[in-house]
């Protein structure tokens, strides 16, 4: 990732309202939540709550996908996880010095596994 795409992303989650958005859509997982859903929680009008998704959506932090009538949107969980990863890039000089970092990290690849043991369960 080069320094101005992680500045945009930066800028577009330095406002409070879209980075309520995107925690929640991080929050609600790779199926997302559909946009009317997001206004309800957050308290946003529609033409507020649009302009808000449609900017994380332009820096691609967001993804949208209609479904009958409804926008479905949900978090890019590899454009978040490239920013990380370039703002955490040789941190502390190697050194294991960001805890709540390593403790997320651990939490994402045991719960990828309890899936994956999951579904391997499941269809055998």
């Amino acid at each position: 990732m080069e320094s101005l795409n992680a500045a945009e992303l930066l800028a577009a989650l330095g406002h409070e309202t879209r980075l309520s958005i995107f925690r929640l859509l991080v929050e609600a997982g790779p199926k997302g939540i559909n946009a009317s859903a997001i206004g309800e929680k957050l308290g946003l009008v529609p033409a507020t709550l649009s302009f808000h998704l449609a900017h994380l959506s332009r820096v691609g932090l967001i993804q949208g996908r209609q479904e009958s009538r409804f926008i479905f949107y949900s978090a890019d969980y590899g454009e978040m996880d490239e920013l990380i990863a370039f703002l955490t890039n040789n941190c502390c000089q190697g050194k294991a010095c960001l805890p709540k970092t390593s403790a997320a990290s651990n939490a994402v690849k045991a719960g990828s596994r309890a899936a994956k043991s999951h579904t391997t369960k499941g269809t055998s």
